[in-house]
């Protein structure tokens, strides 16, 4: 028996390998139960200590047993609940899980992916790219978990797409706001104590969706806080949305930026698009990502344009370049329903414009019968509600709260309630908003489709 007053103490472990040795533990536990102890005679013959029990490696044999043990009987703490559940229904006790409850830990990278992880892992600054579909978003929280959580920032040049991979935009970050001011006055603005903590504690800095970032930014937080000591893993797409433009003056790309060559050690690709498995249509979108749109590609894409794709009274969504074309859209369409309002519940009122900035979903959601709208949240991968999953409103459940009843192209009908999406702000300030995981989809810009597109890609993976 462990003694009551055993601890076991963790310290900044990466969230992976911490996972990972907690399964491992938990599954040898509880085959051990199951199987005889050594005998003292068995220690000394195998020269190992009395106090001593080695229970690694793990082994199929474990998860067997364990899996085998789990079947017969429902986990503890659960059966009461069982039972309870069984009287209220049918008088039966539901039968145990066919599948198996525990499985060995399985590598999905791929071999481009893992080259970038062992680059990462081996303290390189690292950029690496790729197509839509090929597993950045993935493979990026994947690194993430594999780095410690106390010195590892995650950033992104949006706040959805910071609020996607659980971190915070790179602006509010660095502290230094636009980074147009003179340098002096951004070195002034990064020492302040907040922002000083930051940079002091950083030791692995993500950013994400680089390719809106500017060169002139890049620069500024270089000469700013120099990357020295700063481990840089650095992902995007520069042939997808470039940085925004501010006035006539063209905004240059991130790796334009003088210190780009002088702070990237490794620059990598994944090559293999696993988002689609149509090899026609995947040599199709890198013609068109390239810019190579033969007459060939574009006699195709002119075919696609009288395709039906309406079903069961879902639309196709409209990508807009601006989102106020978005915006006036969505608006016109959802004047012509009656509408019911969801308003949602944020931890800090007062500070609803930066939880605006972050949030994936609008403080107020105005929905009606017929309104075609996105989901904005992976709910359930296997049934098809990932990010980015078009539906349309069907009804409005009875009762106080009339949550939407969606119907979803993937074919499921669903009943949404609230989700909770947390965040950092300026500060380290963790800030919530719950609220329907779902927004108005007659029209879409390209920035957020963008995002939508590699949120759910890095699930379904």
């Amino acid at each position: 028996m462990v003694p009551e007053n055993t601890q076991l103490l963790f310290s900044n472990c990466p969230p992976d390998r911490l996972n990972l040795f907690l399964k491992t533990l938990s599954i040898k536990h509880q085959a051990r139960l199951s199987s005889k102890p050594l005998t003292d005679r068995e220690k000394l013959k195998a020269c190992l200590p009395r106090s001593f029990e080695a229970i690694s490696p793990l082994q199929q044999k474990d998860i067997q047993k364990v899996n085998d043990l789990r079947s017969k009987e429902p986990p503890k703490g659960l059966a009461d609940r069982t039972n309870r559940t069984a009287v209220a229904g049918s008088g039966k006790q539901a039968n145990p899980s066919k599948k198996p409850i525990l499985a060995l830990p399985s590598r999905k990278l791929n071999k481009d992916q893992s080259a970038v992880l062992t680059a990462v892992l081996s303290g390189k600054n690292v950029f690496f790219t790729g197509s839509a579909g090929t597993g950045k978003s993935f493979l990026l929280k994947r690194i993430m978990g594999s780095l410690p959580p106390k010195s590892t920032f995650a950033t992104a040049s949006t706040g959805v797409a910071a609020c996607h991979i659980g971190g915070t935009t790179l602006h509010n970050f660095a502290g230094i706001g636009s980074g147009s001011a003179p340098l002096e006055q951004c070195i002034e603005l990064a020492q302040r104590p907040g922002v000083l903590q930051h940079w002091t504690s950083c030791r692995h800095l993500i950013i994400d969706e680089v390719s809106m970032v500017e060169a002139q930014f890049f620069d500024k937080l270089e000469s700013t806080a120099p990357f020295g000591g700063i481990q840089l893993i650095i992902c995007g797409d520069f042939l997808q949305l470039p940085p925004v433009s501010k006035g006539k003056e063209k905004a240059s790309f991130c790796f334009q930026a003088r210190s780009w060559r002088k702070v990237i050690q490794v620059n990598m690709e994944l090559m293999e698009v696993r988002r689609q498995t149509d090899q026609s249509f995947i040599s199709l979108l890198q013609k068109v990502r390239v810019g190579r749109v033969t007459e060939e590609v574009t006699a195709k894409l002119m075919e696609s344009a009288y395709h039906r794709i309406e079903k069961d009274g879902i639309l196709a969504t409209r990508l807009c370049t601006h989102k106020n074309d978005v915006e006036l859209t969505n608006d016109n369409k959802l004047q012509q329903l009656p509408a019911r309002v969801f308003e949602a519940l944020d931890s800090d009122p007062a500070l609803v414009k930066t939880i605006d900035a972050h949030s994936p979903v609008s403080r107020l959601i105005q929905l009606k019968v017929g309104a075609q709208v996105m989901l904005t949240k992976n709910l359930d991968v296997a049934r098809g509600l990932v990010n980015g999953a078009r539906g349309v409103v069907v009804a409005f459940e009875n009762g106080k709260h009339g949550l939407p009843r969606v119907h979803f192209l993937c074919g499921v009908t669903e009943v949404l309630k609230l989700e909770r999406w947390v965040f950092k702000s300026g500060g380290g300030l963790h800030l919530s908003r719950q609220q329907l995981p779902l927004k108005l989809a007659w029209a879409i810009s390209i920035h957020k489709s963008q995002v939508v597109c590699d949120s759910s890609t890095a699930v379904e993976t």
